[in-house]
């Protein structure tokens, strides 16, 4: 009798090995009231906007007499700057940029020296050409209480403004004479502005170099990328 008690004692609390509960194979649920901890340092902040551009290929020509011009751009910057006008019809940028005239080859003719021009062009695509102030005034004529006679009277103001096609400003920033086979200007922190501009501009750099003989001059420009404002 107490032997049977015990096998069926033995049975019922025997668990088969490997088997886990439930509730012990799930991991617990997380808590919403609990937020995962930030990072002290926060996001990385967006990076500075310098205004540098790539710089475009590089003007090339060989003359007829024999002499190969070169004129490169690099290290360009063009960042727009609010213009110290505060007009909105103003652009202004801060230009930087190195402009590298060179000349080689076996001429046939005498080299005299040369020039070297560098600025840049603005383009705007709409011109803000002449505003107009029309003032205007009414009297209108009516009755007052016990029909009385009564005037009342305003002033008023219409303005016009005429809009034309865009065009295309020059800005020369600098202009070197040299004599012998090379030549360069470096502009750092030149305020370039135009105005009159009521639409969307663009700027580009550009660099003229003229090689000249006793009796000829050859004439390259290099264009810089165009960038929109």
């Amino acid at each position: 009798m107490l032997n049977r008690f015990a096998t069926l004692a033995a049975v019922c609390i025997a668990i088969p090995v490997g088997t886990a509960p439930v509730a012990l194979a799930d991991p617990p649920a997380p808590d919403p009231a609990i937020q995962p901890a930030a990072d002290p340092a926060g996001p990385p902040p967006p990076p500075v906007d310098t205004g540098a551009v790539p710089s475009a290929a590089p003007g090339i020509l060989d003359t007829p007499d024999g002499w190969h011009l070169s004129v490169v751009g690099s290290n360009e910057t063009q960042l727009p700057v609010a213009p110290l006008t505060t007009a909105i019809s103003s652009r202004e940028y801060l230009i930087s940029g190195t402009f590298t005239g060179t000349i080689t080859g076996g001429g046939k003719t005498k080299l005299a020296g040369g020039s070297l021009e560098a600025g840049e062009q603005i383009g705007c695509g709409i011109i803000s050409d002449e505003e107009e102030i029309n003032p205007g005034a009414a009297v209108t004529p009516g009755l007052a209480a016990g029909f009385l006679p009564s005037f009342s009277a305003g002033i008023s103001l219409q303005g016009k403004v005429y809009l034309k096609p865009g065009t295309v400003t020059t800005v020369a920033l600098d202009k070197k004479s040299f004599k012998g086979t090379s030549t360069r200007i470096t502009l750092t922190g030149v305020r370039v502005k135009t105005d009159t501009c009521a639409g969307q501009s663009f700027i580009r750099s550009y660099a003229t170099l003229t090689s000249s003989t006793d009796n000829t001059d050859d004439v390259i420009t290099y264009l810089g990328v165009t960038k929109s404002v």
